[in-house]
């Protein structure tokens, strides 16, 4: 069997990040890690390709080449999904579809056209998909039924499928799961709140393989959240410090975390003796009354700012996630948010409106309260609220939109940065042990001159810019390096907030007439009907 796997386009969003990427000749921000998870389950006398979309087209070759073409994708990567079924099944090819995206919305993938659904976790529904084409099934849909795979028996990825110059960090997963109730996250949904891990050892299998390839930079840890299973995570920690010494840190690790790790300096410490740099935390508002409403309560137990503080105090850079549009969220929600970011000086701050996505608590809730404007759902920052909020949805996208437009003004970026990494400068934490030396490339010169012209020179983000580099050499000289890369995202921000205003502006204009011609047409109906009844 020679199989074709074909990963969809992103759209351009929040994380895309193309002219950051740019600057270091990279394509993409990370791999296709189900995908290749997908080749190392199916059977290995099988013959894999593997196109990324994101970093190029598939070639006629490539198409001619393949007996079967396997897709996978998250919900923002569905307009191309659709497409890629369908520009396959021109060419005769037979389609099997799974992911995030097949799973919630599955009649959508087969009216594109796929032939074989095969959704759920893979470990479960890859071996029945392979059962029944081996005995010449051309079509199935194959589910897990509530059943979870034990992934310390998932095999090391097939990253040799990769072209891993094309990315700028790796992928690798130690945990599916979450053991919280947030009302409008799909995780729990389709992995479940019993985080289960992989063993350290399968997980150093998997870091010794990308170490063989090659691999020298950054890899994140794609786990919804890493600290889900603390007991198991920190066992992990325990077996990969020595590993990492022994190999001389040739990786720096980020990943996602309940913001609850706070509370666990032991864990904090450990993450940053084995490289950890950077941790995305699901914050969502400062505003309590939405968190509760949200069953976010992991999030109420502690002050948010002084769980952030501790955090970055602990040497881990925060990355954090904020939603508008909660359910009796009060006006000025907007304002909160940014005031809370600034507060906390916290650089790359993720903000969307609330989407119900399918299968959620949230989106049942809308549903049975009429509220769903959608049965589709697209989590980008460029789409408004697919239900009625509790408010005028116009209200909210005014705020979210000047919200955006503030957290992403370059000076104020850049001064968060500034801030964020004086902190982490300031930290106590345990420092780890002496690393590898890593030789700067012509690319990343390049890059780092480019960033100084840019922001240096040729804007007025130029008195800031040198003073703040110039007090970084002074307080915080390892952390420069580390500290321009994260300047350089302005250089996606400066562009896509535009997107976000232009995007969503014209959405609520639309949206506006579409609700005058509604209301004028329930006031003709209703003439008609007095007129009849006089």
């Amino acid at each position: 069997m020679r199989v074709l796997l074909l990963y969809p386009l992103f759209p351009k969003s929040f994380w895309s990040f193309e002219k950051t990427l740019a600057l270091l000749n990279r394509k993409a921000m990370l791999p296709p890690l189900g995908l290749v998870t997908v080749a190392a389950i199916l059977p290995q006398n099988w013959e894999f390709k593997l196109v990324d979309r994101n970093v190029r087209s598939v070639t006629d070759a490539e198409w001619d080449w393949a007996d079967l073409v396997i897709l996978s994708a998250m919900i923002v990567q569905k307009d191309d999904l659709l497409e890629q079924i369908q520009a396959a099944k021109q060419r005769g090819k037979r389609v099997a579809v799974g992911g995030p995206y097949a799973t919630a919305l599955p009649e959508e993938a087969q009216a594109a056209g796929a032939d074989y659904l095969i959704l759920d976790e893979g470990e479960i529904t890859l071996p029945l998909f392979v059962e029944a084409i081996s005995t010449g099934a051309e079509s199935g849909v194959f589910r897990a039924n509530g059943e979870k795979p034990d992934v310390t028996k998932t095999p090391i990825p097939r990253f040799d499928l990769l072209d891993m110059d094309a990315y700028a960090e790796m992928s690798v997963q130690f945990s599916r799961g979450c053991p919280f109730q947030c009302e409008f996250c799909d995780i729990i949904v389709l992995y479940g709140r019993k985080p289960r891990t992989k063993t350290p050892q399968q997980l150093l299998a998997e870091l010794d393989r990308l170490y063989e390839l090659g691999w020298r930079r950054s890899i994140f840890m794609v786990d919804d959240n890493f600290i889900g299973n603390k007991r198991n995570v920190k066992l992990f920690l325990k077996e990969l410090k020595p590993w990492i010494e022994a190999h001389q840190y040739p990786f720096s690790f980020a990943t996602e975390a309940s913001v609850d790790l706070a509370q666990d300096q032991e864990l904090m410490d450990a993450m940053v003796q084995c490289n950890f740099g950077a941790v995305f935390l699901g914050i969502e508002t400062p505003d309590e009354a939405s968190l509760t409403l949200t069953q976010k309560h992991q999030n109420t137990r502690d002050s948010l700012s002084d769980a952030v503080n501790r955090i970055t105090r602990s040497g881990l850079r925060v990355m954090a996630g904020f939603i508008i549009g909660f359910d009796g969220e009060k006006a000025g929600a907007g304002d909160r948010i940014v005031q809370f970011v600034e507060q906390t000086a916290i650089p790359t701050a993720l903000f969307s409106m609330l989407q119900a996505l399918p299968d959620t608590a949230l989106w049942h809730r809308l549903a049975k309260e009429g509220r769903l404007r959608s049965k589709s759902a697209n989590i980008n920052q460029t789409t408004l609220m697919n239900f009625v909020p509790t408010r005028p949805l116009e209200d909210i996208a005014r705020e979210y939109v000047e919200a955006f437009d503030q957290l992403y003004e370059p000076k104020r970026f850049l001064d968060r940065a500034y801030r964020h990494y004086r902190l982490l400068g300031e930290a106590t934490y345990p420092k780890k042990g002496k690393g590898s030396r890593k030789l700067l490339n012509w690319v990343t010169i390049r890059a780092l001159l480019t960033i100084c012209w840019r922001q240096g020179v040729l804007r007025d983000t130029r008195w800031p810019f040198w003073r703040n580099l110039w007090n970084m050499v002074r307080y915080n000289p390892g952390g420069v390096s580390s500290y321009l890369s994260v300047c350089a995202q302005i250089e996606h921000f400066l562009e896509y907030r535009a997107i976000v205003r232009r995007e969503i502006e014209g959405q609520v204009a639309r949206y506006l007439d579409e609700e005058a011609r509604r209301q004028q047409t329930g006031n003709a109906d209703a003439d008609v009907v007095m007129g009849g009844s006089r």
